[in-house]
């Protein structure tokens, strides 16, 4: 589903500094990979170089066999991934329902529903919602899309735990029932045990 090939980066002002170091892995759809490491070890920039946005020093990201900067990163980010940002990234001047449908064709409301957004909640600008709320819009908002390829970074940073659970819950169901390739980028032990593998990304090395 999705292969790293040899992938290596760092950052071409600090050279003597390697992010990633030779990294190779294939990630299977129907999975749900937890992404483990300390701050500063690179997860987040792994996750951007598997969603295209960034490319390696060294080395080749795939999907299906395809190297995705032969396809085009536009079209790899457009077709294969849907993303959930530490940040959220969410549409300051729209409603939640409004940025929900810019992630797919999805039924926004039922989404929104789903994530315990009520319907009061769905009409406000999207910047008068909690923190937590506002992940559960760009979770929603990921959910819409059909890609097969989910990417969350810090997908429970801001969310109580019930809440935190219902979202893994929904995570393995995208992965089991839905036969998506789920990685979640995390610092949280306690949601990377709900994975089906965990990954643990240390001096650039990425073991399993």
């Amino acid at each position: 589903m999705l292969e790293l090939k040899n992938i290596s980066y760092y950052y071409k002002s600090q050279k003597d500094k390697t992010i990633l170091n030779h990294v190779s892995y294939e990630f299977k759809k129907g999975v749900m990979y937890a992404i483990l490491g300390s701050s500063g070890s690179g997860k987040t920039t792994l996750l951007s170089l598997l969603a295209g946005l960034d490319v390696p020093v060294d080395g080749t990201v795939c999907v299906g066999g395809e190297d995705i900067l032969q396809r085009g990163l536009n079209a790899h980010r457009k077709d294969n991934m849907s993303l959930v940002f530490q940040n959220y990234n969410l549409i300051d001047y729209l409603t939640p329902v409004e940025n929900v449908r810019l992630g797919g064709k999805a039924d926004a409301e039922k989404l929104l529903e789903q994530m315990g957004i009520d319907q009061l909640q769905r009409k406000r600008n999207v910047m008068q919602l909690s923190g937590g709320q506002q992940q559960r819009v760009a979770i929603a908002r990921a959910l819409a899309s059909k890609a097969p390829i989910l990417l969350a970074d810090e997908p429970t940073g801001n969310l109580d735990e019930d809440t935190a659970n219902e979202i893994i819950a929904i995570f393995q169901n995208l992965a089991h029932e839905q036969e998506k390739c789920v990685i979640v980028v995390t610092h949280s032990r306690e949601l990377a045990e709900q994975a089906d593998y965990i990954l643990t990304l240390k001096k650039g090395k990425l073991e399993e």
